[in-house]
């Protein structure tokens, strides 16, 4: 079964799902402890990337990953050097909440011909920056200003037009370092006016904060700064999602 049918089906299950994000540059020397905590909480989604990686260890990341079990690892990448194909999938995006061309369609272009020949599952993925209370390094690196959190209609607007587009996945992000999540008004009006899967991430740092998301309407929580921040919390939202699932079944 491919990442992205895994992905549909547990949607179409109403299923909630968790991920968990690394950059490499920051926590590989923590990567194995971290993978073991994930398993030892059923969680089996990675993401791997960033806004930016400068070490070029992205795809020893992802062998690590791979060698030690890991069943779905995606690329979450801040550009094209970031791309490998050790990984089961790439979230192939586009930053529709901006106006920079290089990341509506520069960077996929340049790196399109290796996808393409590489194989690698892609996700077609709208990418849409909230505002979160500060300038994060997704919208620094991007140059583009995010949607601003008390404008679900925007929100609204942006995710019907990726997935007119063909984005199958949209991705909500309030940034690396957030202040604050993204907001549930906004995950709501995207979830009432489009039919794809919702990934929501970025300032997640409590069991609390990734009920709101999922009661919200996101399909996938995404953790990752908060991680290294707060020991407990992948048992933590790792045990509210069962709850979640298992009222669902």
């Amino acid at each position: 079964m491919s990442v992205y049918q895994s992905l549909i089906k547990n949607k179409r299950n109403k299923l909630k799902n968790l991920a968990v994000l690394i950059d490499p540059d920051q926590h590989d020397d923590e990567l194995h402890s971290l993978f073991l905590q994930a398993k030892q909480n059923d969680i089996s989604l990675f993401l791997v990337g960033g806004s930016l990686v400068s070490k070029g260890i992205t795809k020893d990341c992802v062998k690590d990953l791979k060698s030690w079990g890991a069943e779905n690892v995606v690329l979450f990448p801040g550009n094209e050097i970031q791309l490998c194909d050790d990984a089961d999938a790439l979230l192939f995006m586009s930053l529709i909440s901006g106006r920079n061309s290089e990341y509506l369609i520069g960077k996929q272009v340049t790196s399109a011909p290796w996808v393409k020949k590489s194989g690698i599952e892609t996700l077609a993925t709208g990418y849409m920056l909230i505002e979160s209370g500060k300038i994060t390094s997704a919208n620094y690196i991007s140059g583009t200003l995010p949607i601003p959190n008390d404008k679900p209609d925007i929100a609204a607007a942006t995710a019907i037009a990726g997935e007119l587009l063909g984005m199958n996945n949209l991705y909500l992000d309030a940034g690396s370092g957030a202040l604050n999540p993204v907001p549930s008004k906004i995950i709501k009006a995207v979830k009432k006016n489009t039919d794809s899967i919702i990934w929501v991430g970025g300032g997640i740092r409590s069991a609390k904060d990734a009920k709101t998301a999922w009661a919200s309407g996101a399909d996938i929580v995404v953790i990752g700064n908060g991680l290294f921040e707060i020991p407990d919390l992948i048992e933590e939202i790792s045990a509210e999602m069962q709850i979640l699932n298992q009222l669902t079944i």
